[in-house]
């Protein structure tokens, strides 16, 4: 069940707003119960038999959290890290098999005299690397000293399975959400600022995402023979929109639910697309993974404060880490390769110089080189990648250009232009000023969700096309 669907919307979430708000507002620990039972309901609704999976990983980290909180009161710091490193090898070791097993075994099975390991074809649960790494935070901030150990197993089962974040993100660490386990503040005003989260949010996915998204299936779709290079550009280009607003747009739904039922969650995405370096690009996509690798793998190895040598292989782990994180095949390992030298040669030298150039030129240079770094996430099939490429510089295509692609262009331009502003955060500022400065703006605000409402839901009944890329991560 994704956010996106009627099924969620019009039953699952409606019932879950009755049932939490149900509770009084002074029986929080009864509230946490009710999001713990409608959490396993939403996962079960798509997993049900990964739910067990999913009770026991809430069971064991708890344990292990109590285990490091308990050892870390008592000053036995080695038992603490004992029970930590449990945890690590439990979470690591489900997540390894569940998602690497099958990638690992089908790679040994090219070593003559390997051939007898079995490949099992196992089903991947959904969104098993977000729990996980959320799960490992809590251990991690405990034994830091960053959280208290949490006594109440509903709580840290509500924490882990919380279904706003539940299937892909944004990773939310535990120190983050501690306080709001223990005491959150439910408003109307934080409510209503929820609705028009989850409204735009919505309107991002299914006008926005959902449409683009078809425009790349039509384009990939075309015969390897019958390419041209406008038509493999304008395809690429449809699919960088559309992961940038189909994944944002998941995030925006998440933090627009989180804040209807009292959590506040981080944001996820600060507009990547008008970066000037790819630096800056990845301080602004899926900020939630680079934070989370950045404080639990990148500092621990020592991050920038060595060695160059030793800085450039804490980079190098965290972004074979990140590839590997996205999926089980060497198309995203390349992809996080891609980008761990990209960030290299701009910490080296290439980042003062971009400093010094115009920003458009800046910007053109960032915008190509994710581009093909897409290329690269999109294609599972490395050698169907690599002919995509040839072809984006007429290699193997029929013509430069046909009256098809031109009629698709034109037919595109309006289209293509909201997408370039939606993907800037001038929409934002623009709504939050007239917000702020008028009271008749604010209030035309309930009556514009209830339109975008209205115009996505009959966009939902209409198309059977309505896929949350990251679910699969």
């Amino acid at each position: 069940m994704v956010f996106s669907s009627l099924e969620f919307l019009f039953l699952f979430f409606t019932a879950t707003l009755l049932l939490y708000y149900a509770v009084p507002k002074r029986f929080l620990p009864w509230r946490n119960a009710v999001l713990l039972a409608v959490s396993l309901v939403f996962y079960g609704w798509s997993e049900p038999k990964y739910v067990l999976l999913m009770v026991i990983t809430i069971a064991a980290d708890y344990v292990f959290g109590w285990l490091v909180g308990n050892y870390r009161e008592a000053g036995r710091m080695r038992a603490a890290k004992t029970a930590l490193i449990l945890s690590l090898v439990f979470n690591l070791g489900i997540l390894g098999f569940f998602k690497y097993y099958d990638f690992v075994v089908s790679n040994l099975r090219l070593i003559p005299g390997m051939s007898w390991l079995p490949v099992l074809n196992i089903g991947l649960p959904i969104g098993i690397s977000f729990y996980t790494f959320q799960a490992l935070s809590y251990v991690i901030d405990v034994y830091r000293g960053d959280a208290e150990y949490q006594k109440n197993p509903v709580a840290f089962g509500t924490y882990v399975t919380l279904f706003p974040q539940l299937v892909a993100g944004p990773i939310v660490r535990y120190k983050d959400v501690d306080d709001m386990l223990q005491k959150r503040e439910e408003t109307v005003s934080l409510f209503a600022s929820g609705v028009r989260t989850l409204t735009a949010g919505l309107a991002k996915k299914v006008l926005l995402a959902n449409t683009v998204g078809e425009l790349w299936n039509t384009f990939s779709a075309v015969p390897e023979n019958s390419r041209t290079v406008l038509g493999v550009w304008m395809g690429i280009i449809c699919y960088t929109f559309q992961i940038y607003f189909d994944f944002s747009a998941y995030s925006d739904m998440a933090i627009g639910l989180g804040k209807m039922i009292g959590f506040r969650f981080l944001e996820n995405f600060n507009y990547p697309y008008i970066s000037e370096n790819i630096t800056e690009f990845w301080r602004r996509w899926h900020i939630s993974l680079s934070t989370w690798f950045r404080e639990y793998v990148y500092f621990p190895l020592g991050g920038s404060r060595c060695s160059k040598l030793k800085t450039y292989r804490n980079l190098l782990v965290v972004w074979l880490l990140t590839g590997f994180w996205h999926g089980a095949s060497w198309n995203f390992i390349l992809w996080g390769l891609y980008y761990y030298v990209l960030l290299v040669i701009e910490k080296a030298f290439l980042g003062r110089l971009l400093k010094k150039l115009p920003s458009f030129v800046s910007h053109i240079y960032t915008m190509l080189l994710v581009i093909f770094g897409w290329l690269l996430f999109v294609f599972e099939d490395i050698g169907a990648g690599f002919v995509w490429l040839k072809n984006m510089f007429g290699i193997g295509t029929e013509a430069l250009f046909n009256s098809g692609d031109l009629f698709d262009l034109v037919r595109m331009i309006p289209f293509l232009i909201i997408l370039c502003v939606a993907a800037t955060p001038y929409p934002k500022k623009l709504f939050y000023r007239l917000y702020e400065r008028s009271g008749a703006f604010r209030n035309a605000t309930v009556v514009a969700c209830a339109v975008l409402l209205v115009i996505s839901t009959a966009f939902l009944v209409d198309s059977s096309f309505n896929p949350f890329l990251y679910t699969r991560f």
